[in-house]
């Protein structure tokens, strides 16, 4: 059985031939995988459309980001810790209810280093300062 023909108006029998630099090529070509599109139909788009939009993923490998992930696994942990201890039908004692603030202070210091950091990377220090 033959494949069915396209319609005349789906050919596309026309070409345009356009030239860039390298730096040019590269861009659009980036742009291109990061819409997850072929060249020509990402240029296309382009074209016809005006704009086709991208989804740009930020990776940021920060030391400092680093450490305060693995303070929250920490803090996690003991929280966890304390769950299980009540879950077990612990007493809340005085001792205990230190333990759970001391957690809390420390989530809510780690709360502002983020905010903080997060105001570096968009240029905005002033906006979360103690």
């Amino acid at each position: 059985m033959a494949r069915p023909k396209k319609e005349t108006e789906k050919y596309r029998n026309h070409r345009i031939t356009i030239r860039f630099t390298d730096l040019e090529y590269s861009i659009i070509e980036t742009a291109a995988r990061q819409a997850n599109m072929s060249l020509a139909a990402y240029v296309r788009t382009q074209v016809l459309k005006g704009q086709v939009h991208t989804k740009i993923e930020i990776v940021a490998d920060v030391l400092e980001i680093k450490e305060l992930l693995a303070e929250f696994g920490k803090i996690g942990s003991n929280l966890n810790q304390i769950a299980k201890y009540f879950n077990q039908g612990g007493v809340l004692s005085q001792e205990m209810r230190g333990e759970i603030n001391k957690r809390l202070r420390d989530l809510y210091e780690m709360k502002y280093k983020v905010m903080k950091m997060a105001g570096d990377f968009r240029g905005n220090t002033e906006t979360y300062r103690k």
